[in-house]
């Protein structure tokens, strides 16, 4: 079942949604719906990938070359 949740935007960013709105003929919640349905994928990877990053830095990861990833997974010449 759908979730409602609230957002705050600034002045102008309403303003733009509601002539969205009135100009499509579509409601604000679907603009909003799209938006964030179109652009969360990217969002995720950009965080996760920070996230991994800093895993990284902080030396609580480690990563594995193209040759030694081949050969755990039995693809090796």
């Amino acid at each position: 079942m759908p979730k409602q949740t609230a957002v705050r935007l600034p002045d102008e960013t309403y303003q733009r949604l509601q002539e969205l709105a009135k100009r499509t003929g579509r409601s604000a919640t679907y603009s909003i719906r799209e938006a964030i349905e179109e652009h969360l994928d990217d969002l995720e990877d950009a965080y996760l990938g920070e996230l991994a990053l800093e895993q990284l830095r902080l030396g609580k990861d480690s990563t594995m070359s193209l040759e030694e990833v081949e050969r755990d997974l039995g693809l090796a010449d």
